[in-house]
């Protein structure tokens, strides 16, 4: 397989977004500061990792959202970001390894990146 990036048509990325999970989260983490605050405003660290998992990918720009739909063909690392109660959280999942597979998904505010 080519390591080149192929071009994927959008009504393409559409289809396969309506389906199943676009690709594997690997382990999930988050750090302390994201899980009080979903805790706080009552919002389960699942519901932001399925919008992740199924191409929502929140309030980023359109070129980083077309650099997601890339990466679900290419294994490039995905980044959504979601605005819950006014603070910004990142989710972010790794590129794929060796190994042909995702190992991580983390969810962080930009400032502990």
């Amino acid at each position: 397989m080519s390591d080149d990036k192929v071009p994927v048509p959008a009504q393409d990325v559409q289809t396969l977004k309506a389906r199943k999970p676009l690709f594997d989260l690997g382990m999930c983490v988050a750090t302390p500061a994201v899980l009080d605050h979903l805790a706080k405003h009552a919002v389960f660290p699942v519901a932001l990792l399925s919008r992740h998992q199924h191409g929502d990918w929140g309030n980023v720009d359109p070129a980083d959202a077309r650099s997601n739909d890339q990466a679900i063909l290419s294994g490039a690392r995905v980044i959504s970001s979601y605005l819950v109660a006014y603070v910004v959280i990142w989710v972010i999942t790794e590129a794929v390894g060796d190994d042909g597979r995702r190992s991580a998904t983390t969810l962080l505010l930009p400032e502990e990146y």
